[in-house]
């Protein structure tokens, strides 16, 4: 089900009986929206018991703020959660994937959760290295993202090189350009160095922290820096690429996920 929710699109799954306990709310990354999650995710974990719900955050697909989405920041995309859970019948566990991943440790800098999954997360120490990194091994993919970021056109390759490792069927590829979108320079600076989070305010949340080896926006090194900085193990997928939800192999992370789910507390 697709609705809006004070101007937020919320794309929700009911959960097949028996259903769990708790909630789940994924939170997309930058130059997309929640139809990412809808691809897979969601009707997966709903099969599962899991009432599953995804979020656009302002500015991102049918969500309010188009308008003003370059003055939009990671702490309007906090609130926009913050929003969202208040609709939801119980605290949910967040999924976050790249900028959605450092939209949860923001979140849980000020906010308790059950538990939070973080895939292809920008690290707490910012996008300072991943820009580095892009800017000397793939300096054409950054000048496309910035082009897209500034209200431009991506070519299938550039979004091919960005997420995907393994094979993908050539009209979903052309689909997801179609869906893509521009990002926000604020939020994009706050990630860089404005607005970082703060490590030693998380405490007591349950996470799990999940890369790709073939990753190049967010290198298998940068999520292993994640994991450390929180004191948890990250857990690398060989043959994946950072769009790990729409890979051909989605089904390995979202299983994954699910086990860790399982072993929550109650």
């Amino acid at each position: 089900m697709n609705k809006r929710d004070h101007g937020l699109e919320v794309i929700s799954h009911a959960a097949r009986r028996p259903a769990r306990a708790r909630p789940l709310l994924f939170v997309h990354g930058a130059y997309t929206a929640a139809w990412c999650w809808e691809e897979h995710f969601l009707p997966w974990f709903a099969a599962r018991g899991y009432e599953a719900h995804a979020v656009s955050l302002s500015g991102h697909g049918k969500s309010r703020g188009r308008d003003r989405l370059d003055s939009l920041s990671i702490d309007d995309y906090v609130g926009d959660v913050v929003e969202t859970i208040a609709t939801l019948r119980a605290p949910p566990v967040l999924i976050g994937h790249s900028m959605g991943g450092f939209v949860v440790q923001k979140y849980l800098e000020r906010h308790p959760a059950p538990g939070a999954a973080l895939l292809c997360a920008v690290p707490p120490q910012g996008l300072m290295s991943s820009a580095f990194g892009l800017m000397f091994g793939k300096p054409g993919l950054i000048r496309d993202l910035n082009r897209l970021m500034g209200g431009g056109h991506v070519g299938v390759e550039t979004l091919r090189d960005a997420l995907f490792a393994q094979s993908i069927d050539d009209d979903d590829l052309q689909r997801f350009v179609r869906f893509s979108q521009p990002e926000s320079h604020r939020a994009i600076w706050d990630m860089t160095l404005f607005n970082l989070p703060s490590p030693s305010r998380l405490k007591g949340t349950p996470l799990l922290v999940l890369g790709a080896e073939f990753d190049h926006l967010i290198p298998a090194s940068l999520v292993e820096m994640t994991a450390h900085t929180y004191g948890v193990t990250a857990e690398i997928f060989p043959g994946m690429g950072h769009g790990m939800m729409l890979e051909r192999d989605w089904q390995l992370p979202a299983q994954r996920i699910f086990e860790w789910l399982e072993e929550l507390p109650s």
